[in-house]
């Protein structure tokens, strides 16, 4: 009832504006211009994923003198006893810097703060890299930049292989086998059942990230085969993209011997107790990656420790990470860069282009400590007009009224024509770096076509027609259009003010829509606020990077389009489960569904093709601007990969394996914080020594 009254009110405010309001011809649209030149983007060494790692027995294995010493106290087993039967083997040849050496600590900075460790009930670690230095999924995505595109596949992680049915209906996952937590607890099949029956299955339990049922295809089942073996079984036919949503942020098990008691279904008291149930001062959580958090001092830093347990070595038999320690100082975003630039931090990924001059000409100095390096233009900035109608956030008459025009194409155009994306791009920085953005599949990305971009260019007098023919005039002669009740038609923008960049792109936009007769109003909202605003649907607009989505198509594909209720950003069922899409994207959901369960290569790429012209012909979500970004690191790190992108497959703390980056001994700086020491055990106040 209450969606009905809002619809009746929202016609209210349109009654008498004409749908049929004679206009002028528009501006033609185009393709999207070519972007600027840019002689500072890196470019990696494409190897096949064989060349990376494999899974084998080594005749011995080593580890730090000073963990030894907790194997001597008893404290600890021996290293071999700790890895599995057949450890994860990094190959020497494909080390920038070959095998490494032990000790020191990397410095980041970051702006997030930590909520708690329960990251499969939601709660954020603080983002900077420390949930990926902390959680491991089932495959992996991240050092996919360097693989050559014919052998282009996840990789293989704490899955460590798998089999298609003939008919691909069903996918037989292998786990690694005799790999242990950090508490030295066993990884198995245990983890893989409570993760997807009392994670992903129920709809109480929201992950920090996208993992649902609609991210492996609704209907899919998953059953227990042995300890290190699962099937998934699925209603369409060799789903591939589920290989890359087994990947970082998605099928990614917690401990199930710490989660399982918490959970309301095995006799924890609720769903919010169980979501707080590991707050952030809880130290020693138990993780698969290649460290563990032993210290948190609010507002001020997180360390880490090495993982005693890590279920990885190089092929010398040495047991990783190399660096014992990882330091996370809680600052803001944009100190990282600062810091990094300074010498005091030592890894950024800079994509603020605000501090682009500044960072090269600082870089470019012979006693710079830090190198950096762009990649390619795989930050993109857009638009999301809220496409639901029947629902989704309960708007109130204004927003309805607001939503019905986001659904009307001439109103999407209108948005489209009023934006000079070449200014909005000079007001972040001056230069070859940014480059407009139509929207949908990036430019210089594998699956983009130019000749399936539509582009509606910059052109004032075309929006204001645009408008009209939308339906919209002004008719009191205050500059801008008017409801038919004679209200200004005023929308909100939702921005997230943490970055300066998103808060300067939506003060250009709201500028560039009131020179076309568009009032829009800023609401800007930081960190949790934001992400519940948009994810709740409480907005009219909102601004926002572009996701993996949309720079390999082959990840959270099911995000492309709204295939299933929550799947996509900008249009969501009501609280009822109902969508009602509109025609294109009825055809888009064709498309992508389609996609993901297409082999062909070829025909892939034709579906693509299909998609991008429904998205940006139809301006499903509306581009503003692309760039590049940098990473940042110190000079004293070795194995860096050449060209890792600051965001490709996934973040740069992925992309370069930090588990295998490490320190020379003559520029290690000796600033651990807690040497010599491992966690503790879960719960218990921090690390512990040998003695």
């Amino acid at each position: 009832m209450k969606t009905q009254f809002q619809r009746a009110a929202m016609a209210a405010l349109l009654l008498g504006v004409s749908a049929a309001a004679v206009h002028a011809e528009m501006m033609a649209t185009t393709q999207p211009p070519e972007p600027p030149k840019f002689d500072a983007q890196g470019e990696p060494i494409y190897v096949n994923r064989a060349d990376i790692y494999e899974y084998k027995a080594l005749p011995a294995y080593s580890e730090p003198a000073w963990v030894t010493e907790f194997v001597t106290a008893g404290k600890l087993p021996p290293v071999a006893e700790r890895l599995p039967k057949e450890p994860l083997v990094f190959k020497t040849a494909n080390m920038p810097d070959g095998n490494g050496v032990y000790g020191d600590v990397m410095r980041h900075v970051i702006g997030g703060r930590p909520e708690g460790w329960n990251f499969w009930a939601g709660k954020s670690y603080g983002w900077g890299g420390i949930d990926i230095g902390l959680v491991e999924c089932l495959t992996r995505t991240g050092p996919l930049f360097t693989v050559n595109a014919a052998d282009l596949q996840p990789m293989p992680n704490l899955a460590k292989s798998w089999e298609w049915s003939e008919d691909g209906m069903s996918l037989t996952v292998k786990l690694i086998e005799g790999a242990k937590w950090s508490d030295g607890d066993a990884f198995d099949t245990e983890d893989i059942d409570f993760y997807w029956n009392d994670v992903v299955m129920d709809p109480e339990v929201t992950p920090l990230m996208g993992a649902s049922q609609e991210t492996y295809g609704a209907g899919t089942t998953l059953e227990i085969i042995d300890a290190y073996t699962f099937k998934m079984n699925f209603t369409t036919a060799f789903p591939e993209s589920v290989l890359y949503a087994m990947a970082y942020g998605n099928f990614c098990p917690g401990p199930s011997h710490m989660l399982k008691p918490k959970h309301p279904k095995h006799g924890g008291t609720s769903y919010e107790d169980f979501a707080n149930s590991f707050p952030s001062d809880y130290m020693n959580f138990p993780t698969m990656g290649a460290w563990t958090v032993v210290e948190h001092r609010p507002d001020d830093i997180v360390i880490m420790r090495r993982n005693p347990y890590y279920w990885k070595v190089d092929e010398a038999g040495q047991q990783l990470p190399y660096l014992d320690e990882m330091h996370f100082r809680l600052s803001t975003w944009g100190d990282r860069d600062v810091q990094t630039i300074a010498g005091t931090g030592d890894f950024s990924n800079l994509e603020q282009p605000e501090n682009f001059v500044e960072s090269l000409k600082k870089a470019a100095e012979d006693t710079a400590p830090a190198r950096l390096a762009f990649g390619p233009r795989t930050i993109g900035y857009a638009l999301f007009p809220n496409l639901s109608g029947n629902g989704w956030g309960e708007p109130d008459a204004r927003g309805q009224a607001v939503r019905e025009l986001n659904r009307n194409h001439d109103f999407r155009k209108a948005i489209s024509y009023a934006l000079d994306r070449v200014r909005l791009g000079e007001s972040l920085v001056k230069g070859p770096f940014t480059t407009p953005y139509a929207g949908g599949v990036m430019q210089g990305t594998s699956f983009y076509d130019a000749a399936s971009t539509t582009f509606f260019p910059f052109d004032v007098a075309s929006a204001k027609e645009a408008l009209a023919a939308a339906g919209l005039e002004d008719s009191d002669g205050n500059g801008f259009v008017n409801f038919a009740g004679g209200e200004d038609v005023n929308v909100t923008l939702l921005a997230n003010i943490d970055y300066a960049t998103d808060k300067n792109l939506a003060e250009g936009v709201i500028a560039m829509m009131a020179d076309a007769g568009l009032k829009v109003t800023l609401n800007g909202l930081s960190g949790k606020d934001f992400d519940n605003a948009r994810d709740g649907g409480k907005y009219d607009w909102f601004i926002n990077r572009n996701g993996v989505e949309w720079i390999t198509m082959v990840q959270n594909t099911a995000m492309l389009a709204p295939v299933g209720p929550s799947t996509d950003a900008n249009h969501r069922a009501n609280a009822a489960g109902e969508l009602d899409l509109l025609p294109y994207e009825e055809e888009m959901v064709s498309t992508v569904n389609a996609f993901i369960g297409e082999r062909d290569p070829a025909k892939r790429t034709e579906l693509a093709k299909t998609y991008q012209k429904l998205h940006t012909e139809n301006l499903d979500t509306i581009g503003l601007v692309a760039f590049p970004a940098a990473l940042m690191v110190n000079k004293r790190f070795a194995n860096i990969p050449a060209g890792a992108p600051v965001f490709m497959y996934n973040w740069a703390e992925d992309n370069i394996m930090r588990e295998r980056v490490f320190v020379p001994a003559d520029k290690q700086l000796g600033a651990e914080e807690h040497a010599n020491m491992l966690p503790g055990a879960p719960g218990d106040a921090g690390p512990v020594s040998a003695k």
